[in-house]
């Protein structure tokens, strides 16, 4: 049963009539329903360690819309928080970690052993899922990459252009690789479990992998991505993985090879036919519609869906969005995005 999944097929290699469809934050702020239950479970972190809310809101745009996959709820910051970092939420700003920047407060974090107990609750989500949700349904589980974490953990909240994370790299190298290694180690861990708990895919989200340039971006993007695959593939053989490299840009040439994943994700500033012609010819892409046709909907939004899934065609391909969706979104147009990419 398993292999008669759509995302399974296509992260195999396979070029379907129709691709599977799934999105980046699909359980979230745009829906009413993700309102209700948020607010039931009081504030986010709350409701990212709660195992019963935390699967009620990943299966919420699955009973909604049928997506080919669901994505674990959590945050790619509760491996800093299990790692010995403190975290916290401000309203309408985002979140907030104690900082690493020096070799005393890297010595401070926790060994790899002991990040299970911060993270139990999140096995849990996944066990939950992998039990609740529809036999057709791909679980997809995650983490951020180590040097989009690392920005997070350095300058304590997300930055612009994390300078301060830049900074470390060139004024104190020794911390900054120690960190990443750090948080390399975690993740494969942190993964492993997932993965032991029931999730079919891992994606690996470097948000900020764009802002790295030349041998850095090989050095803390594509190298740290790369070992953690390597290690996942060898624990869980034939275990698929996505890997998201947002703002790679043409370094997504190759980028199948240099990391070992399955499927490399495209934000929305790639153009999807040059990447049909540079990128998929190595396996299975995903993406890439503008978030931002989820607020305006229309015929923009029809014409830009069909123009992708068109550009893919002759490819393995999961379409979905090329960031994730934003509050401001209709739930109808994710509807009309879905009768379009399924319906032609």
């Amino acid at each position: 049963m398993t292999q008669q999944k759509t995302i399974l097929r296509a992260l195999a290699g396979e070029t379907l009539p129709t691709p599977p469809i799934w999105m980046m934050r699909q359980a979230g702020r745009y829906l009413p329903e993700y309102k209700a239950t948020r607010a039931q479970a009081g504030d986010f972190l709350s409701l990212c360690y709660n195992p019963e809310l935390a699967a009620e809101v990943t299966l919420q745009p699955i009973r909604r819309y049928g997506f080919d996959a669901a994505i674990l709820f959590a945050d790619i910051l509760l491996l800093p928080q299990a790692l010995g970092a403190d975290l916290w939420f401000v309203t309408g700003e985002g979140p907030r970690l104690s900082t690493i920047t020096t070799a005393d407060e890297l010595a401070q974090l926790k060994p790899l052993d002991a990040i299970d107990e911060t993270l139990n609750p999140i096995y849990e989500t996944v066990k939950i899922l992998a039990q609740e949700l529809p036999k057709e349904t791909t679980l997809i589980g995650f983490a951020g990459a180590p040097w989009t974490v690392a920005t997070y953990m350095i300058a304590g909240k997300g930055t612009p252009d994390q300078g301060p994370a830049h900074a470390l790299l060139t004024e104190n190298r020794p911390v900054f690789e120690g960190l990443i290694d750090r948080i390399t180690d975690g993740t494969i861990a942190y993964l492993s479990k997932q993965i032991e708990a029931g999730a079919e895919v891992v994606k690996l989200f470097d948000s900020w992998a764009g802002s790295l340039k030349d041998q850095d971006f090989i050095d803390f993007s594509v190298k740290p991505m790369q070992r953690i695959i390597a290690a996942l593939k060898a624990k869980h053989p034939g275990i698929p993985v996505i890997a998201f490299p947002r703002g790679a840009g043409t370094r997504n040439i190759g980028m199948h090879a240099a990391t070992g994943a399955d499927c490399i994700a495209l934000d929305d500033g790639v153009d999807a036919a040059w990447a049909a012609q540079n990128v998929q010819v190595d396996g299975c892409v995903q993406g890439n519609l503008k978030s931002s046709h989820m607020v305006t909907g229309g015929a923009d939004l029809v014409s830009e869906t069909r123009r992708i899934c068109d550009a893919f065609a002759d490819g393995p391909h999961i379409f979905n969005l090329g960031h994730g969706i934003t509050p401001d979104a209709s739930p109808d147009n994710v509807q009309l995005m879905i009768d379009t990419v399924r319906g032609g």
